[in-house]
């Protein structure tokens, strides 16, 4: 290893290693700079890229702890399977989980407990069809995990069912003035504006997922 790796990203690998023996989930960027006192996250950021480079781990960048070790299988016991029921697509609503069959067959992800909180009941995915959330950094074919919910706060991405328009939508909801403010995160799409009697909510975003190509 020596001949391939610098000493700081020896350390670092040995961290991640002990980090995820304790914990069970791989450690955040900024729990690399805080522990190692390394100077900035940017140059954990270059050695995470140097350690990746050489097959050590692999990174998904779309989540906080997107880090893995080539060759060690994640432990099951702190993995939170959730299933994939659907898309957020015009003209179909979104099936809610109780009326779902979900199964052994059912489309799934499997998500470090950690990136989805302590609260893992009602959780499921929806595919993403379109770019009306692109400045969110929510792209078409990303897998939103929500956690289904009737009721949210202002300024939350949530996905909502247009009961008269027969749509589904994930927006971020703003109630003004007695109607609701669906805004998209694009710049070139223009808020929906609906009275409250036609938005259902059906579910709070909790983090997004970007399956690998």
């Amino acid at each position: 290893m020596a001949k391939q790796l610098s000493r700081r990203q020896e350390t670092m690998l040995a961290y991640i290693e002990q980090f995820i023996d304790e914990h069970s989930y791989p450690p955040t960027i900024r729990d690399i700079q805080r522990d190692l006192q390394i100077s900035s996250t940017s140059v954990v950021d270059y050695n995470l890229n140097a350690l990746e480079h050489r097959n050590f781990i692999r990174r998904n960048r779309n989540i906080s702890r997107g880090i893995e070790l080539v060759g060690r299988q994640p432990q099951p016991g702190n993995l939170v399977r959730i299933p994939i029921v659907g898309r957020i697509a015009a003209g179909e609503p979104i099936p809610v989980l109780d009326d779902v069959q979900i199964d052994e067959s059912t489309e799934s992800i499997e998500l470090s407990g950690d990136m989805v909180g302590a609260r893992q009941e009602g959780l499921f995915g929806l595919r993403v069809r379109g770019m009306s959330m692109i400045d969110a950094l929510i792209n078409d074919g990303d897998i939103v995990v929500l956690r289904h919910q009737q009721t949210c706060e202002n300024g939350e991405t949530v996905a909502v069912w247009l009961r008269d328009e027969k749509e589904t939508t994930l927006k971020k909801f703003y109630l003004e003035d007695g109607q609701i403010r669906l805004q998209p995160a694009n710049a070139q799409m223009e808020p929906i504006y609906a009275a409250p009697e036609n938005v259902e909510i059906q579910g709070k975003l909790v983090t997004v997922f970007r399956p690998y190509a």
